[in-house]
């Protein structure tokens, strides 16, 4: 058990600091880099900060103990459709490789979390059954 809890949030914190952590920082430090990811992409400059405000709220969400299942459930597939469509996004518009792959890789670590957080839970839940 303790080896699931430490590669879900071994993966859980890095989910944080690159989907929650990073955009913060660029909105609170350099904003004027906030849209440097996606203008390119031909998305408005509104949407920079719109997706920024989801990851933090994702980030905490799956992060958060005590959060609910069905809130971390929908936080997961946030994360998940956000990142599936980066790589889309990137395949479509600049062809670039490196700026494609990053996204298929933070989605794998999101992914381990996931799972791990899954078992946490279940054996949680086994563990108050048999009592």
């Amino acid at each position: 058990m303790k080896k699931n809890k430490i590669i879900f949030w071994v993966a859980t914190i890095i989910i944080v600091l690159w989907e929650g952590v990073m955009p913060l920082s660029t909105v609170l430090f350099a904003p004027e880099y906030v849209n440097a990811g996606t203008k390119p992409l031909g998305y408005p400059d509104y949407f920079a900060y719109t997706l920024i405000f989801c990851k933090i709220l994702g980030v905490i969400a799956i992060s958060y103990l005590k959060a609910p299942a069905k809130l971390k459930e929908w936080a997961y597939a946030g994360l998940t459709f956000n990142l599936i469509f980066a790589f889309i996004s990137h395949a479509y518009v600049d062809k670039n490789v490196g700026y494609m792959l990053s996204p298929i890789v933070v989605l794998g670590i999101l992914m381990v979390s996931y799972i791990y957080n899954n078992k946490i839970q279940q054996h949680g839940q086994n563990k108050l059954s048999i009592n």
